[in-house]
């Protein structure tokens, strides 16, 4: 979160003395009016808590089947002592079922989080949680990112620092990482080639990333239960959140779902990002509805006005999303153009709130 943080104030500052991105031209250019010097009304920002429960409850209830379907590939596997040609070679429609099991419930639990993002990454308190779930890289590739646990496989083997569990179980569970899979080519539909998606994954490392990616679920949620959100942690959340989009934009090209076979990237291969930044963005606008009654003490056309430039955004990822959804390949050119204007959006929506959070005395936590 730091890191983002300190990304957005640079990106804020530069905006602010000229040099950034040039807002759209729908923003207002007219000054906020004066704040009122009598106490503030106080605001109700249970929606933004009851918002996270709802989706820390269906991610737990989502990692709850995976971890089931993950535990009965490793008993599958067990049983054939982990030989994992003669597993494929007596018991192929058990392992194909129980592999495609785990998987749709990885493909429930990932947007269940995703929708969530904005509020646990941007929230001091909740943060380490992202980083471990969801954004933390692997010790051997960036260490000052990296997740801050180990994962202890039921074989004795330990995974030091491997990147974050979403990644690790995704990566597992459509054998994108070598690391993570048997070694085994399993030709899934008998068509003679072994194409993307047709892999056993490694047993011992599937049940311990999806055990420890159920347990930290849980966690989460009974984070999110003991949590009472603030002013600054709804404007921290938005602040450093909202202008992420070249970030987000930069993983999608870098994926197969721009790069396609040429792409190395071993997580986000199952869902396009385009398709979790629209879920980010949705949980930052009801974030933002729940300020929205302060912003408006201000200056009430900018808050109208910031509200219409998160949905633009949102609907603009949207428009895009389809065309991918629809058979569209973009370039990475295209890519990186998209990436842009998506950014360039972001800022000016950015530098909006965080004038209204200055107007109002609410504190960016770093």
């Amino acid at each position: 979160m730091r890191t983002r943080l300190l990304l957005t104030l640079t990106t804020l500052a530069l905006l602010l003395a000229g040099c950034g991105q040039a807002a759209p031209t729908s923003a207002p250019t007219t000054a906020p009016a004066a704040v009122a010097t009598s106490a503030p009304a106080a605001v109700d920002l249970s929606g933004i808590k009851d918002y996270l429960l709802g989706q820390t409850a269906a991610l737990t209830a989502a990692t709850r089947e995976l971890k089931a379907a993950s535990d009965r590939y490793y008993a599958l596997a067990e049983g054939a002592s982990f030989d994992y040609a003669a597993l494929w070679e007596g018991q192929q429609e058990a392992v194909i079922a129980t592999i495609e099991a785990a998987r749709e419930a990885w493909m429930i639990a990932s947007p269940a989080y995703e929708k969530m993002e904005g509020i646990v990454a941007g929230t001091p308190s909740l943060a380490r949680f992202d980083v471990d779930l969801d954004a933390g890289a692997a010790a051997a590739d960036d260490p000052e990112g990296a997740v801050s646990f180990d994962i202890t496989l039921p074989d004795g083997r330990v995974l030091e620092k491997p990147g974050n569990l979403f990644g690790v179980t995704e990566s597992t569970l459509w054998g994108t990482d070598p690391a993570f899979a048997s070694g085994v080519a399993a030709d899934w539909n008998d068509d003679g080639t072994v194409s993307f998606g047709e892999a056993l994954p490694d047993a011992n490392v599937l049940k311990g990333g999806v055990d420890l990616l159920d347990s930290m679920a849980n966690e989460l949620a009974a984070a999110g239960e003991a949590w009472t959100p603030t002013e600054s942690d709804a404007f921290t959340a938005l602040v450093v959140m909202v202008p992420t989009m070249s970030e987000y934009f930069g993983s999608w090209k870098d994926s197969r779902f721009v790069a396609g076979d040429a792409s190395t990237q071993r997580d986000f291969v199952a869902i396009s990002r385009l398709a979790d930044i629209q879920d980010i963005l949705g949980g930052l606008e009801l974030v933002y509805a729940q300020v929205r009654p302060r912003v408006e003490t201000v200056d009430s056309a900018q808050a109208e006005q910031i509200a219409t430039d998160l949905s633009a955004l949102k609907g603009f990822v949207a428009d895009v999303y389809a065309q991918e959804q629809g058979g569209r390949r973009f370039t990475p050119e295209e890519a990186d153009t998209l990436g842009a204007e998506a950014q360039n959006r972001a800022t000016a929506i950015t530098g909006q709130i965080s004038q209204m959070a200055g107007a109002l005395g609410v504190t960016i936590a770093e």
